[in-house]
This record gives structure tokens, C-alpha cells and sequence, in this order.
């Protein structure tokens, strides 16, 4: 079971995920450029950078580095792709702090 969580002027998305039985199991973020609100959906534009933590912090994988390179954002938007690589590294850093990504979503 996934809860999506998405922001206006944050560069991810970030996805709770549960058991069914609705045992928290970690979050799945995606890198995205910020979500767009139209016609009644939520459009995300994802950049092939994505990060999962486990529920109790212990696992923090930085994951699809090499498709964010072979997509070559860097080349064709410099800015997006810096602002691609700042966004993991922002969800990194907080998925090690105390407040975890909890504190993201309250």
C-alpha cells in the first residue's frame, strides 16, 4: 500500500510504503522536477533519481545513478540536473538525521 506524497516547489516525490496490513516498510522518493496541478491530476516529470529508506532508518539507498547520467539531463538542462543532484542529496541527508523523512511529511 503506498500514501504519494508530491509538492509544488520540492524536486521529489515521496511514496510511504506499507504492508497490507499497514506495517510501515519505508519510503520510496523520487527525484522529480516539482509536481504540476492540471485538470484535476498531478503531473510529476520523474529524473531517474530515486532514494529508499527503510521504516527504521538502517537502509538508505541512493538508487538509478546511472540512468539519471545516461539520461543526459546534464547536457540538454544543467540547472534541472543540479537541482536533480541537490534534491537526493537533501533527502539523504534527511533520511540520516533524527527527524528522518517523517518530519517531510507532517
Amino acid at each position: 500500500m503506498f500514501t504519494e506524497h508530491f509538492w509544488r516547489s520540492r524536486w521529489y516525490a515521496v511514496k510511504e510504503v506499507r504492508t497490507g496490513e499497514g506495517v510501515l516498510k519505508g519510503w520510496y522518493c523520487d527525484v522529480t522536477r516539482p509536481a504540476v496541478v492540471r485538470d484535476g491530476e498531478i503531473l510529476v516529470e520523474d529524473l531517474d533519481l530515486d532514494l529508499w529508506v527503510s521504516a527504521d532508518g538502517s537502509q538508505v539507498l541512493r538508487l538509478d545513478e546511472d540512468e539519471f547520467e545516461a539520461s543526459g539531463l546534464a547536457e540538454r538542462d544543467p540547472e534541472a540536473a543540479a537541482e536533480a543532484t541537490r534534491a537526493l542529496d537533501t533527502l539523504a541527508h534527511q533520511a540520516h538525521s533524527a527527524a528522518g523523512l517523517t518530519s517531510l511529511l507532517a
